[in-house]
Protein backbone atom coordinates (compact mmCIF):
# COMPACT_ATOMS: atom_id res chain seq x y z
CA UNK A 1 0.00 0.00 0.00
CA UNK A 2 1.69 3.26 -1.11
CA UNK A 3 1.57 6.10 1.42
CA UNK A 4 -0.25 8.91 -0.14
CA UNK A 5 1.48 11.39 -2.39
CA UNK A 6 1.70 14.76 0.09
CA UNK A 7 0.68 17.87 -1.90
CA UNK A 8 -1.68 20.61 -2.17
CA UNK A 9 -2.81 21.88 -5.61
CA UNK A 10 -4.15 25.28 -6.31
CA UNK A 11 -5.88 24.36 -9.99
CA UNK A 12 -7.93 26.18 -12.60
CA UNK A 13 -11.15 25.00 -14.31
CA UNK A 14 -10.33 25.74 -17.97
CA UNK A 15 -13.14 23.43 -19.48
CA UNK A 16 -16.07 22.07 -18.56
CA UNK A 17 -18.75 20.13 -20.52
CA UNK A 18 -21.86 18.06 -20.06
CA UNK A 19 -20.77 14.43 -21.36
CA UNK A 20 -24.10 12.81 -20.46
CA UNK A 21 -27.34 13.34 -18.36
CA UNK A 22 -26.28 14.02 -14.88
CA UNK A 23 -22.37 13.94 -15.82
CA UNK A 24 -20.38 16.81 -15.92
CA UNK A 25 -16.74 16.73 -16.81
CA UNK A 26 -14.30 19.24 -15.60
CA UNK A 27 -10.33 20.02 -17.05
CA UNK A 28 -8.08 21.32 -14.27
CA UNK A 29 -4.75 22.80 -14.65
CA UNK A 30 -2.20 24.49 -12.37
CA UNK A 31 -2.67 27.90 -11.31
CA UNK A 32 0.43 30.48 -12.05
CA UNK A 33 2.09 27.91 -14.51
CA UNK A 34 2.75 25.54 -11.98
CA UNK A 35 2.75 21.52 -12.89
CA UNK A 36 0.43 19.21 -11.61
CA UNK A 37 1.65 16.45 -9.97
CA UNK A 38 2.54 13.16 -11.64
CA UNK A 39 -0.49 10.27 -11.37
CA UNK A 40 -1.17 6.67 -12.27
CA UNK A 41 -4.22 5.09 -13.18
CA UNK A 42 -6.42 4.50 -10.44
CA UNK A 43 -5.82 7.69 -8.88
CA UNK A 44 -8.20 9.67 -7.18
CA UNK A 45 -7.75 13.74 -5.67
CA UNK A 46 -9.51 15.31 -3.00
CA UNK A 47 -11.69 18.02 -3.60
CA UNK A 48 -11.62 20.81 -0.74
CA UNK A 49 -15.44 22.23 -0.85
CA UNK A 50 -15.96 25.64 0.42
CA UNK A 51 -17.92 24.44 2.89
CA UNK A 52 -14.84 22.51 4.23
CA UNK A 53 -16.06 19.48 3.47
CA UNK A 54 -13.63 16.95 1.17
CA UNK A 55 -14.90 14.92 -1.31
CA UNK A 56 -12.75 12.19 -3.79
CA UNK A 57 -12.78 11.87 -7.42
CA UNK A 58 -11.14 9.55 -9.48
CA UNK A 59 -9.20 10.98 -12.48
CA UNK A 60 -10.15 10.12 -15.80
CA UNK A 61 -7.78 11.59 -18.16
CA UNK A 62 -4.16 11.16 -19.74
CA UNK A 63 -1.57 10.61 -16.82
CA UNK A 64 0.74 12.48 -18.82
CA UNK A 65 -1.12 15.62 -19.82
CA UNK A 66 -0.91 18.92 -18.11
CA UNK A 67 -3.98 18.69 -17.28
CA UNK A 68 -6.42 16.72 -15.09
CA UNK A 69 -9.78 15.67 -15.93
CA UNK A 70 -12.62 14.91 -13.37
CA UNK A 71 -15.89 13.03 -13.92
CA UNK A 72 -18.55 14.11 -11.84
CA UNK A 73 -22.41 12.38 -11.38
CA UNK A 74 -24.65 14.63 -10.42
CA UNK A 75 -26.53 13.26 -7.58
CA UNK A 76 -29.37 14.80 -5.22
CA UNK A 77 -28.93 12.80 -2.42
CA UNK A 78 -24.97 12.72 -2.09
CA UNK A 79 -23.30 14.24 0.74
CA UNK A 80 -22.63 17.84 -0.87
CA UNK A 81 -19.78 17.19 -3.29
CA UNK A 82 -21.37 16.62 -6.59
CA UNK A 83 -23.79 19.27 -6.13
CA UNK A 84 -21.39 22.19 -5.69
CA UNK A 85 -19.65 20.53 -8.36
CA UNK A 86 -21.61 20.10 -11.09
CA UNK A 87 -23.82 23.54 -10.25
CA UNK A 88 -22.06 26.17 -9.16
CA UNK A 89 -18.18 25.27 -10.30
CA UNK A 90 -17.70 26.96 -13.83
CA UNK A 91 -14.60 27.71 -15.83
CA UNK A 92 -11.98 30.28 -14.83
CA UNK A 93 -12.81 29.28 -11.04
CA UNK A 94 -10.50 28.37 -8.77
CA UNK A 95 -10.35 25.21 -6.91
CA UNK A 96 -8.63 23.72 -3.94
CA UNK A 97 -7.74 19.94 -4.31
CA UNK A 98 -5.27 17.34 -2.34
CA UNK A 99 -3.29 14.62 -3.70
CA UNK A 100 -3.69 12.56 -5.89
CA UNK A 101 -3.40 9.24 -3.99
CA UNK A 102 -4.20 5.66 -5.47
CA UNK A 103 -5.72 2.91 -3.61
CA UNK A 104 -6.62 0.99 -6.50
CA UNK A 105 -3.42 0.83 -8.49
CA UNK A 106 -2.86 -0.92 -11.93
CA UNK A 107 0.26 -2.24 -12.93
CA UNK A 108 0.13 -4.08 -16.58
CA UNK A 109 2.41 -7.04 -16.96
CA UNK A 110 3.38 -9.16 -20.35
CA UNK A 111 1.56 -11.74 -20.71
CA UNK A 112 -1.18 -11.22 -18.06
CA UNK A 113 -4.63 -10.54 -19.23
CA UNK A 114 -7.10 -8.32 -17.60
CA UNK A 115 -10.83 -7.65 -17.43
CA UNK A 116 -12.50 -4.40 -16.34
CA UNK A 117 -15.54 -3.80 -15.08
CA UNK A 118 -17.54 -0.44 -15.05
CA UNK A 119 -21.02 0.42 -14.25
CA UNK A 120 -21.99 4.03 -14.60
CA UNK A 121 -19.88 6.74 -13.40
CA UNK A 122 -17.58 3.82 -11.71
CA UNK A 123 -16.17 4.36 -15.51
CA UNK A 124 -13.85 6.66 -14.41
CA UNK A 125 -10.53 5.53 -12.78
CA UNK A 126 -11.32 2.53 -14.83
CA UNK A 127 -10.86 4.85 -18.18
CA UNK A 128 -6.93 5.46 -17.59
CA UNK A 129 -6.73 1.74 -16.88
CA UNK A 130 -7.76 0.56 -20.44
CA UNK A 131 -5.61 3.34 -22.16
CA UNK A 132 -2.40 1.70 -20.02
CA UNK A 133 -3.35 -1.82 -21.17
CA UNK A 134 -3.88 -1.26 -24.99
CA UNK A 135 -0.41 0.46 -24.67
CA UNK A 136 1.03 -2.01 -22.89
CA UNK A 137 0.43 -4.63 -25.60
CA UNK A 138 -1.49 -7.06 -23.46
CA UNK A 139 -4.64 -8.74 -23.93
CA UNK A 140 -7.60 -6.95 -22.19
CA UNK A 141 -11.49 -6.26 -22.47
CA UNK A 142 -13.69 -3.62 -20.80
CA UNK A 143 -17.15 -4.51 -19.95
CA UNK A 144 -19.61 -1.12 -19.60
CA UNK A 145 -22.85 -1.46 -18.13
CA UNK A 146 -25.52 1.52 -17.67
CA UNK A 147 -28.48 3.13 -18.67
CA UNK A 148 -29.03 3.88 -22.22
CA UNK A 149 -27.74 8.02 -22.89
CA UNK A 150 -26.00 7.97 -19.25
CA UNK A 151 -23.11 6.40 -19.46
CA UNK A 152 -20.34 9.13 -19.99
CA UNK A 153 -17.31 8.99 -22.61
CA UNK A 154 -18.32 6.24 -24.79
CA UNK A 155 -17.41 7.49 -28.12
CA UNK A 156 -14.23 7.94 -27.00
CA UNK A 157 -13.75 4.50 -25.50
CA UNK A 158 -15.27 3.11 -28.71
CA UNK A 159 -12.49 5.07 -30.96
CA UNK A 160 -9.64 4.01 -28.50
CA UNK A 161 -10.83 0.57 -27.68
CA UNK A 162 -13.03 -0.88 -30.95
CA UNK A 163 -14.18 -4.53 -29.99
CA UNK A 164 -12.71 -4.54 -26.65
CA UNK A 165 -15.22 -2.42 -25.49
CA UNK A 166 -18.21 -4.48 -24.67
CA UNK A 167 -21.36 -1.88 -23.53
CA UNK A 168 -24.25 -3.78 -21.35
CA UNK A 169 -27.30 -1.29 -21.77
CA UNK A 170 -30.16 -1.98 -19.48
CA UNK A 171 -32.89 -0.89 -21.45
CA UNK A 172 -32.37 -2.99 -24.18
CA UNK A 173 -31.60 -5.75 -21.98
CA UNK A 174 -28.12 -6.43 -22.50
CA UNK A 175 -27.38 -7.91 -19.03
CA UNK A 176 -23.51 -8.08 -18.20
CA UNK A 177 -23.30 -11.75 -17.24
CA UNK A 178 -20.71 -11.28 -14.62
CA UNK A 179 -20.54 -15.52 -13.86
CA UNK A 180 -19.97 -16.51 -17.91
CA UNK A 181 -17.69 -13.82 -18.24
CA UNK A 182 -15.63 -14.41 -15.68
CA UNK A 183 -15.58 -18.13 -15.84
CA UNK A 184 -14.38 -17.81 -18.90
CA UNK A 185 -11.20 -15.82 -18.34
CA UNK A 186 -7.71 -17.36 -18.98
CA UNK A 187 -6.33 -18.81 -15.73
CA UNK A 188 -4.52 -15.50 -14.22
CA UNK A 189 -6.73 -12.91 -15.39
CA UNK A 190 -6.86 -9.84 -13.28
CA UNK A 191 -9.66 -8.33 -12.82
CA UNK A 192 -10.42 -4.94 -11.97
CA UNK A 193 -13.52 -3.44 -11.29
CA UNK A 194 -15.84 -0.29 -10.12
CA UNK A 195 -19.41 0.48 -9.81
CA UNK A 196 -22.29 0.27 -7.40
CA UNK A 197 -22.01 -1.42 -4.46
CA UNK A 198 -23.92 -4.47 -5.53
CA UNK A 199 -22.24 -4.64 -9.09
CA UNK A 200 -18.83 -4.61 -7.31
CA UNK A 201 -20.19 -7.39 -4.77
CA UNK A 202 -21.79 -9.74 -8.06
CA UNK A 203 -18.04 -9.03 -9.36
CA UNK A 204 -16.00 -9.95 -6.63
CA UNK A 205 -18.50 -13.27 -5.90
CA UNK A 206 -17.80 -14.57 -9.24
CA UNK A 207 -14.22 -13.74 -9.54
CA UNK A 208 -13.63 -15.69 -6.31
CA UNK A 209 -15.77 -18.60 -7.91
CA UNK A 210 -13.51 -18.53 -10.88
CA UNK A 211 -10.34 -18.08 -8.78
CA UNK A 212 -9.17 -14.77 -10.30
CA UNK A 213 -7.27 -11.97 -8.72
CA UNK A 214 -9.76 -9.32 -7.82
CA UNK A 215 -9.32 -5.69 -7.27
CA UNK A 216 -11.66 -2.99 -6.91
CA UNK A 217 -12.68 0.55 -5.60
CA UNK A 218 -15.48 1.34 -3.17
CA UNK A 219 -17.36 4.58 -3.81
CA UNK A 220 -19.58 3.42 -1.29
CA UNK A 221 -19.14 1.85 2.03
CA UNK A 222 -19.04 -1.83 3.02
CA UNK A 223 -21.60 -2.90 5.86
CA UNK A 224 -19.88 -2.98 8.94
CA UNK A 225 -20.32 -6.12 10.85
CA UNK A 226 -19.52 -6.41 14.74
CA UNK A 227 -16.07 -5.55 15.94
CA UNK A 228 -13.79 -8.75 16.48
CA UNK A 229 -12.43 -7.14 19.89
CA UNK A 230 -15.76 -5.92 21.74
CA UNK A 231 -13.72 -4.67 24.79
CA UNK A 232 -11.91 -0.80 25.03
CA UNK A 233 -8.06 -1.08 23.92
CA UNK A 234 -5.30 1.40 24.22
CA UNK A 235 -3.46 2.85 21.17
CA UNK A 236 0.13 4.38 21.82
CA UNK A 237 0.88 6.88 19.78
CA UNK A 238 4.39 6.49 18.87
CA UNK A 239 5.39 9.47 17.69
CA UNK A 240 3.17 11.82 20.28
CA UNK A 241 4.33 9.57 23.34
CA UNK A 242 0.88 9.70 23.90
CA UNK A 243 -1.33 6.42 24.98
CA UNK A 244 -5.51 6.46 24.35
CA UNK A 245 -8.06 4.01 25.36
CA UNK A 246 -10.67 3.83 22.75
CA UNK A 247 -13.86 2.57 24.18
CA UNK A 248 -16.28 0.32 21.81
CA UNK A 249 -18.91 3.47 20.54
CA UNK A 250 -16.08 5.42 19.29
CA UNK A 251 -13.16 5.75 16.47
CA UNK A 252 -9.50 5.62 16.81
CA UNK A 253 -9.75 8.70 15.11
CA UNK A 254 -12.19 10.56 17.65
CA UNK A 255 -10.33 9.78 20.41
CA UNK A 256 -6.77 10.76 19.07
CA UNK A 257 -7.75 13.95 17.28
CA UNK A 258 -9.34 14.90 21.27
CA UNK A 259 -6.04 14.27 22.36
CA UNK A 260 -4.84 17.22 19.72
CA UNK A 261 -3.01 14.68 17.08
CA UNK A 262 -3.58 15.75 13.62
CA UNK A 263 -4.62 13.41 11.31
CA UNK A 264 -5.61 13.68 7.67
CA UNK A 265 -8.96 12.53 7.44
CA UNK A 266 -12.26 13.17 5.25
CA UNK A 267 -14.74 10.45 4.62
CA UNK A 268 -14.99 8.29 8.50
CA UNK A 269 -16.29 5.46 6.43
CA UNK A 270 -13.29 3.98 4.66
CA UNK A 271 -13.51 4.94 1.65
CA UNK A 272 -11.54 7.59 0.44
CA UNK A 273 -7.84 6.19 2.32
CA UNK A 274 -7.09 9.80 3.65
CA UNK A 275 -6.45 8.67 7.08
CA UNK A 276 -4.15 5.75 6.28
CA UNK A 277 -1.78 5.32 9.12
CA UNK A 278 1.55 2.59 10.06
CA UNK A 279 1.05 0.12 12.39
CA UNK A 280 3.93 -0.67 14.03
CA UNK A 281 2.53 -3.60 16.75
CA UNK A 282 -0.95 -5.16 17.52
CA UNK A 283 -3.82 -7.60 15.61
CA UNK A 284 -6.18 -4.90 13.39
CA UNK A 285 -9.93 -5.44 12.91
CA UNK A 286 -9.79 -3.97 9.43
CA UNK A 287 -13.26 -2.51 8.85
CA UNK A 288 -12.26 -0.16 5.50
CA UNK A 289 -13.36 -0.55 1.68
CA UNK A 290 -10.03 -0.30 0.61
CA UNK A 291 -7.39 -3.06 1.22
CA UNK A 292 -6.95 -6.38 -0.21
CA UNK A 293 -7.12 -9.37 1.45
CA UNK A 294 -3.65 -9.41 0.72
CA UNK A 295 -2.70 -5.75 2.04
CA UNK A 296 -4.94 -6.55 5.14
CA UNK A 297 -2.74 -9.82 5.83
CA UNK A 298 0.44 -7.38 6.06
CA UNK A 299 -0.69 -6.46 8.80
CA UNK A 300 1.37 -2.58 8.52
CA UNK A 301 -1.29 -0.11 7.74
CA UNK A 302 -4.74 0.74 8.84
CA UNK A 303 -7.60 3.42 8.16
CA UNK A 304 -8.54 4.67 11.89
CA UNK A 305 -11.76 6.06 10.73
CA UNK A 306 -13.28 2.60 10.96
CA UNK A 307 -10.65 0.04 11.39
CA UNK A 308 -10.22 -1.21 14.83
CA UNK A 309 -8.29 -3.16 17.06
CA UNK A 310 -8.39 -7.35 17.26
CA UNK A 311 -6.19 -7.23 20.37
CA UNK A 312 -6.21 -5.14 23.69
CA UNK A 313 -3.32 -3.08 22.91
CA UNK A 314 -2.33 -1.26 19.19
CA UNK A 315 1.11 0.85 18.54
CA UNK A 316 0.21 3.42 15.82
CA UNK A 317 3.10 5.44 13.66
CA UNK A 318 1.31 9.09 14.73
Amino acid sequence: MNRPIASDVDAVVIRRDTAVDGVVVFELAAREGQALPVWTPGSHVDVLLPSGLIRQYSLCGDPGADRWRLGVLREADARGGSLWMCDSLREGQAVRLAGPRNHFHFDPEPGVPVILLAAGIGITPILPMAAAARDAGIDYALHYSGHEGRMAFLPELAAAHGERLVTHLSERGERLELDAVLAAAAPGTRVYCCGPAGFIDAAERAAAAAGLDFHTERFEAETLTAPVWPEPFEVELALSGVTVTVPPERSILEVVEEEGVFVLSSCHEGTCGTCETPVLEGEIDHRDSILTPQERARGDVMFICVSRAACPRLVLDL
